[in-house]
């Protein structure tokens, strides 16, 4: 990882699948996603049966802002993970990204998930999202929108997954 973390071509096909959003706000991985909505991204073919040389996105943007990290999640559940603090399982932002334990067993998850209007309440789950929020940006570039015009379409895309409401 840290070998290919200094290729530039690496680098540069890493940045081409994300959206810096203005603001400082999440960096929505355009590529291809796992069923748990994190981006993946082939850092390397390596030989054999599996996908090694694949990483989850957040993780190498992650090493690319800070450096590289020691195996993370090889013992059990009570290792620490790299958790997203915008709770948005797409974004590629480094920065909003904190250690904690697995977001599964953190016992703020369900309140937070029970906030309507948190990433993590999105009827679609979070690979429904980003996949929803991709699409809504590679839309807005390739017809040329403008930043503002783009952030239009990723609120709307957002709204069409918050639970609907009776009261």
């Amino acid at each position: 990882m840290e070998v290919l973390a200094r290729r530039p071509a690496v680098v540069a096909r890493f940045e081409a699948k994300t959206y810096r959003r203005p603001g400082g706000r999440c960096t929505v991985w355009l590529g291809s996603v796992s069923s748990t909505g994190h981006g993946s991204f082939r850092a390397a073919s390596l030989p054999g049966p599996s996908r090694r040389g694949t990483v989850p996105a957040h993780l190498f943007a992650y090493q690319l802002e800070y450096g590289i990290i020691p195996r993370l999640g090889w013992s059990g559940a009570d290792d620490t993970v790299l958790c997203h603090q915008c709770d948005f399982a797409g974004c590629t932002n480094p920065r909003t990204c904190s250690w904690g334990l697995t977001p599964s067993t953190a016992p703020s998850t369900d309140l937070r998930r029970r906030n309507l209007a948190n990433p993590l309440a999105d009827v679609r789950a979070p690979a429904g999202r980003i996949r929803a929020v991709a699409a809504a940006i590679r839309t807005g570039l390739a017809r040329g929108d403008d930043p503002d015009s783009i952030e239009e379409r990723i609120r709307c895309a957002e709204a069409a997954g918050l639970p609907l409401m009776l009261w």
